[in-house]
């Protein structure tokens, strides 16, 4: 018996009766497959669903959404196929296009830092009733390789990646460190470690050396072009 088949039988069944209440005063993921989870700054624990299992759900067909928790630009320049555009941590101001789903529907968030912005999605919508939540573990780029669906103005196009590495008070363990690039909305965050220090990988589309970033952490702010926030550590 293999993993999947293992899940969906009576250890499936004991996760789905017990995980999918409520703990304390907000819902809980159901998590049906017991699955790894990662915890928001929130303390809510997000499921990570692997790719494999993401890309079957996807190809059943069966009414699971997936919903891209980057920033509009990145979600028009490629997306999942038939993914909504549902950014983190909030959706869209508005009418975000999950607002009128039934609370039984499963959804799936992605990014691509792997899963810090999909999960802040994800974690949203779990505290607003939305329990069938996942975030996809590999994230965006992995669905990529994969040679999976894609849609968009410019699906063959790949953005250079570039590392930020900071550091800033360890008090903040837990909570975000953030990079923009305000000009386009293009946005990405890291949990900061327990020790203070963070590592953000920048996946920007039409993002240079020269182009202006603003990084950001609880503790402090600083805006400087790309090329002065690599290769030494950012201190906030």
């Amino acid at each position: 018996m293999d993993r999947r088949t293992f899940l969906r039988t009576g250890l499936a069944a004991g996760v789905a009766a017990t995980a999918g209440c409520f703990g304390g005063d907000r819902p809980e993921a159901a998590n049906e497959y017991g699955y790894e989870t990662t915890s928001t700054d929130d303390g809510v624990e997000v499921p990570l669903v692997p790719l494999d299992d993401a890309i079957e759900w996807y190809r059943e067909d069966d009414g699971t959404v997936f919903a891209d928790a980057r920033s509009p630009t990145a979600y028009q320049r490629a997306h999942i196929a038939e993914a909504v555009l549902s950014p983190a941590p909030d959706g869209q101001d508005g009418e975000d296009p999950l607002a009128d789903r039934s609370t039984d529907t499963r959804i799936v968030t992605y990014c691509g830092c792997p899963h810090h912005l999909s999960a802040m999605r994800g974690g949203t919508l779990i505290e607003n009733g939305y329990v069938h939540t996942y975030a996809i573990d590999e994230g965006f780029n992995a669905w990529i390789d994969a040679g999976y669906p894609l849609a968009g103005q410019a699906v063959e196009q790949r953005p250079d990646v570039y590392e930020i590495r900071g550091r800033t008070d360890a008090t903040h363990a837990g909570e975000y460190a953030w990079a923009r690039h305000d000009p386009t909305g293009q946005r990405e965050a890291v949990p900061i470690n327990e020790n203070g220090t963070f590592d953000l990988e920048i996946r920007f589309y039409d993002v240079t050396r020269d182009s202006d970033i603003r990084l950001t952490t609880p503790a402090a702010e600083t805006v400087q072009p790309l090329g002065q926030l690599l290769g030494s550590v950012v201190r906030l």
